[in-house]
Order: structure tokens, then sequence, then C-alpha cells
């Protein structure tokens, strides 16, 4: 799956039908999920392994049979750990516009998009329901864009029934939102020089407080995403182009290849070439 942006703004599916199917394993360009967020919504399914999910600065980890639902807006990204996992994205207005069925319990539903977001264990109905929607994805058998649909409302049902007064992850809003504006910021200048006390400057926080409000949201200091956002950027790049080591770290934000080959293998375990070799069987 390509989360090349933090902030996602391609479209998932086809117009009529805005839910688009990902499958990813430990031979995927992109192999961890990187934090973003994406006014989509997303489920998310493990099917092997287990996959530690941060959702707005709280962690989860999860297993074989858990599901996810990310909501509109949530910062969450993941790490796998000899994982295959599955996820759906949805535009969830687009399906219900111009619904004049429970349009008034859909507003409701929409109007938090922080509430209903939260991960649900193997034996749970919501996760029984979610794997049944990411079968019918998979199988794509005659009509099963309306059972699709329909094991969604299902699932969103069950949702507003037993989640409707809760809320799994509480947060700062207005940290998150300074937090948004900083990981734009690294996707968009990943290849320049980034300096702590710029991204500081960005969320409008000294250094030292912001540092420490990044690592809260992300489990890592701001130089360490940093660098670990731009290896995944040169890990896809050294299996979908044909550029040279070289000119990929350089593309990266890396002007000292000896930094960079350590840095790869820090994060992906093996050399840029090894990589790449294993990218391309």
């Amino acid at each position: 799956m390509n989360y090349s942006s933090l902030h996602e703004n391609k479209k998932h599916g086809t117009f009529d039908f805005p839910i688009k199917l990902y499958n990813v394993d430990c031979a995927s360009p992109r192999y961890q999920m990187p934090l973003h967020w994406h006014l989509e919504y997303e489920l998310i399914l493990v099917k092997s392994g287990s996959f530690e999910l941060s959702l707005d600065g709280r962690t989860f980890v999860m297993y074989a049979g858990d599901c996810a639902w990310v909501g509109s807006g949530v910062v969450h990204g993941g790490i796998p750990e000899d994982a295959f996992y599955q996820c759906i994205v949805f535009d969830l207005e687009t399906l219900l516009h111009n619904t004049p069925v429970c349009t008034k319990s859909a507003a409701q539903f929409i109007a938090d998009e922080n509430k209903y977001t939260r991960v649900f264990l193997a034996d749970s109905a919501q996760a029984e329901l979610s794997k049944q929607i990411f079968l019918a994805m998979e199988q794509e058998s005659k009509g099963y864009e309306w059972t699709t649909i329909g094991l969604l409302w299902q699932l969103i049902g069950s949702f507003i029934g037993n989640y409707a007064s809760d809320s799994l992850i509480s947060r700062d809003r207005k940290k998150i939102l300074k937090l948004k504006s900083v990981l734009a910021y690294i996707r968009d200048y990943y290849e320049n020089t980034i300096t702590l006390k710029e991204l500081a400057k960005i969320a409008g926080m000294s250094p030292k407080y912001f540092c420490r409000a990044f690592a809260q949201i992300t489990g890592k200091t701001p130089i360490e995403y940093l660098n670990y956002y731009r290896i995944e950027q040169a890990g896809e790049q050294l299996v979908l182009t044909e550029n040279s080591v070289t000119e990929i770290a350089l593309n990266c934000g890396f002007h000292d290849m000896s930094y960079f080959t350590k840095s790869f293998a820090k994060y992906k375990g093996v050399c840029p070439t090894t990589f790449r070799k294993q990218g391309k069987r």
C-alpha cells in the first residue's frame, strides 16, 4: 500500500464504489505504515503475525484476526512483525451522500471522527463483521459491492449500539493538529535539510517541549522520525525505480552514503542493495 503522503489525498476505489482493498506483506515496498492521516475511514485486519498500531499517540498490539476501525482525521501508523495485514480505505461521506434512510443517525456518526476509533479482538462481533467485509472485497463475487456495503452498515450499527457513549482514545486536539502540520512538512520537504528548531517553530513550541510532545504521539524523537520516514521513502524508490542507490540516498535527504547505509540497515535489517534485490524477486 502506498502511504507516500502523511496526509493522503488520493482517491480510493472508484467514483461509484469509493472503497479500496490493500494487501501488505513483508515483500511490499512500504511494509511498515508511517504515521499519516486522511479524510477517509479505514479498516485494518491482521491476517498473521503481529501489528503495533498507533492511534493518535496510543499504541495497541494486534494479532491474527484482530481488526481496527480508524476514523477520519485520526493520525495512525503501524509496525508489523512477521505480519500479513489488509487495509480497506473508504469514503464514508460519499457512501452516505443523499441517503434518505437514517440521515440523522449518519450525521451524528460522522460528526465525531474519533469516538468509534478502536481495536476489536478476533472473537468480537465487530471483528467477525470486518472479516466478512474483507472476504467480500477479496473474492469480488457478483454483487460483492452490495454485500460489502450491507456488512459495513451492520458494522456501523454495532458501533452505535455498543460504543455510543465512550471513546477509547482521548487526545489533546490542539497538540494533534500541530503534529499534523509537522508531519505534512516532513512529507513535503524530507529531501531537504530539516532541523529540530525548524520543526519546533512549525509546531509553535519550544524545541524541548516539542521533542517531548512529538515523542508522546509517535514514540520517536522528531529527528528519529524524520530519518525513519526518509528510509521508508528510500525503500519504496529502491523497489519501484531504477535509480542508483546514491541517487536515491540524495533524493531522500542523505548526503553521507555511509550514514545512509547504516540508517537503512537499522530500520530494514539489510543494506539497500540487498533490499532492492529482495523486492524485485
